[in-house]
């Protein structure tokens, strides 16, 4: 995970500071949490996993940084409270489909307008995938892509 965190920061290099994040499915918060230490002005972190949130709550206070901690679906959020044109950056580490019944996160997260109504212009949208499968490119296009092992980090911008 550090890896991958440091590669994708790496390559976003001078987008980060000054930047407004969205970090979906956030988890621990790691890429919030190290874009807001790396110079982001703002962050949005959501996951709706309770457990998930007070990790987030306990990482950003040894951070010593502060962010907006939403506790819901990331769904839910972008369809209720993520306004157009707000985040210069946003990630997703979706869960991985385990079984052909599971929900698609990472196809459904690339082809969703809303998602790509809230980055600003000229923002990028990171999301971290299964290595497997190819994506509908109707909404964002792929700018760069990297595998990391059973995972892949797509650079998207909304077309």
């Amino acid at each position: 995970m550090d890896r991958v965190k440091g590669a994708v920061f790496s390559s976003l290099g001078d987008l980060v500071p000054g930047s407004v994040v969205l970090d979906l499915f956030a988890g621990s918060g790691a890429m919030g949490i190290e874009a807001l230490s790396r110079g982001a002005s703002a962050a949005v972190l959501v996951d709706s996993n309770e457990r998930c949130v007070r990790c987030i709550h306990e990482n950003l206070r040894m951070a010593g940084v502060s962010a907006s901690v939403q506790t819901m679906d990331a769904y839910r959020f972008l369809d209720l409270h993520a306004h157009p044109e707000s985040f210069d950056i946003i990630f997703a580490d979706p869960p991985y489909s385990k079984k052909p019944e599971d929900v698609k996160h990472a196809e459904a997260l690339a082809a969703s307008l809303k998602l790509a109504a809230a980055l600003k212009p000229g923002g990028l949208f990171v999301l971290e995938k299964q290595a497997a499968g190819t994506l509908d490119e109707s909404v964002f296009e792929v700018l760069k892509s990297k595998r990391y092992g059973g995972s892949e980090i797509l650079y998207l911008a909304k077309k």
